[in-house]
This record gives C-alpha cells, sequence and structure tokens, in this order.
C-alpha cells in the first residue's frame, strides 16, 4: 500500500510542476488563504487515483467538500494536494503533496512529494519514516535553549531559540523535525487534519514527539476535521517546549 501511495503522490506531483510555468487562475477562498486551479486539478487527480486503491476509505481533503459520512468508517484518506500553496505561486519550492491513510483514527501511512525539492518523505506506522530512501531521525536536543525553529523571525520571548529556513508548507516543516534539521515546530491556533496527518507520521516514525499545542494526543478524522495547535519535538525538549508555550496557547484556545 506504501509503495502504491508513494507512486499516486509522485504522479500528482509531476502534475503539479507540469502546470507551475503555465498560466492558470488563482483567487483567495478567504481573506489570506489563496488557492489555484492547479490545487483542484491535483486534488481531483487525487480522489480519482486513491479511491480506486482503497474504495472503501472516506475522504477529508482541503480542497473538497467535506462529507459527513466519513467519521462512520474505518478508514480515510485525508489529503492537501498542495500544502504550501503561496510557496507554489510564487514559484519557490517549500510545497508538497501531502497524502495520510487514517485508520481508527490514527495515521498508518504519510507521504510528503516535494518535487521542487527534490524530496520524498514516507512512513508506515511501526516502520520508520524516510526522505529519499534514507532513514530519519530525530534529534537528540535535550536543552530547549538553541533549537532550531524553521521560522521568518521569533518574538522577543523566544530569543534563546534559533531560526532555520521555513518553507511554506507545515507538513515539510514538521518534516524538518523529522529529518533531525530542525528540533521544533509548534502552531498556536486551529488548524485543519489534512495539514498534520502525513507529516505527523513521518515525525513520530522518526523519533520525534507529536501533540497537540498543549501536550495533548492529536485525534483523526473527527467530526470538525480540526485541532488546536500542533507541536512537534526533539523528544529531550517536548515537555520544556509545552510548558513555554502553555500560558499563550491557553490564552488562545
Amino acid at each position: 500500500m506504501l509503495d502504491e501511495v508513494s507512486r499516486i503522490a509522485r504522479e500528482a506531483g509531476r502534475i503539479a510542476v507540469a502546470r507551475s510555468t503555465e498560466a492558470y487562475r488563482r483567487w483567495d477562498k478567504a481573506p489570506g488563504h489563496p488557492v489555484c486551479e492547479i490545487d483542484l486539478e491535483v486534488d481531483a487527480f487525487l480522489r480519482d487515483a486513491l479511491g480506486r486503491l482503497d474504495p472503501e476509505a472516506g475522504w477529508l481533503s482541503e480542497e473538497t467538500l467535506d462529507q459527513s459520512d466519513r467519521i462512520e468508517r474505518p478508514r480515510l484518506w485525508v489529503v492537501d494536494p498542495i500544502d504550501g500553496t503561496r510557496d507554489y505561486l510564487r514559484g519557490r519550492p517549500g510545497w508538497a503533496v501531502s497524502v495520510a491513510l487514517v485508520e481508527d483514527r490514527v495515521p498508518v501511512i504519510g507521504v510528503l512529494d516535494a518535487p521542487a525539492r527534490g524530496e520524498h518523505w514516507s512512513a508506515e506506522k511501526g516502520k520508520g519514516a524516510f526522505r529519499n530512501g534514507s532513514r530519519l531521525k530525530a534529534s537528540s536536543l535535550a536543552t530547549l535553549a538553541g533549537a532550531r525553529v524553521p521560522a521568518d523571525s521569533l518574538p522577543e520571548i523566544d530569543s534563546d531559540l534559533v531560526t532555520v529556513p521555513k518553507p511554506n508548507s507545515i507538513a515539510l516543516r514538521i518534516a524538518l523535525v523529522a529529518a533531525g534539521e530542525a528540533d521544533l515546530v509548534a502552531t498556536l491556533k486551529w488548524g485543519f487534519e489534512w495539514d498534520i496527518a502525513a507529516a505527523a507520521l513521518i515525525a513520530s516514525e522518526a523519533g520525534a514527539t507529536v501533540s497537540g499545542a498543549l501536550g495533548q494526543p492529536l485525534a483523526f478524522n473527527t467530526a470538525s476535521g480540526a485541532a488546536f495547535g500542533v507541536l512537534v519535538s526533539a523528544p529531550g525538549i517536548h515537555d520544556q517546549a509545552v510548558e513555554r508555550l502553555r500560558e499563550r496557547a491557553l490564552a488562545l484556545v
């Protein structure tokens, strides 16, 4: 199954790359939330291909009207056809096709295809995580100070942390923690399962600790399809990160 999902995600990435230099329509779904016709084209391709791979699985995608019956199904495809659309629209490489298969509320397969970066990330529950065939391992950092965070800038209160280059795709930022190239990714806002499902599995299979913003376990195939925040880190700093962010997170719940 993982090989087939990887093949389908790679083909979706090729479609997006091939269309990236053409003229295409773009608009805002809501203020600050851009989308383009290629998001929809890739979404349609994935829905057809993944639907044929597992016709019994439900469907949850950023670019498809949600289906209420998905929560009654034991398996669910969770898809973001182009995670990081802003980078895609600007001709930057920080975007990825994100595909996860969730079973009994838990991701069991996760794939990110980032063709503009020459990267293909994959994981299967209990079998490790890989980038371009190389096994991934999260960092062993044990002290929060000095932790590498993919960010453009950090607030003064976090000046003891270190910024590293930030792809627009939240999934790719999480994957950097899996690769040991970042130590911490945290969001303190409500987000959607399609942004994190595949990357959360990749990170956890690489030994990173994955939770919600308050340290709570993440759940998938929920009725809302959303969760409050995500915190992914090297295991040795996760508790420290939760404690540092707790007051800020509680103010935003």
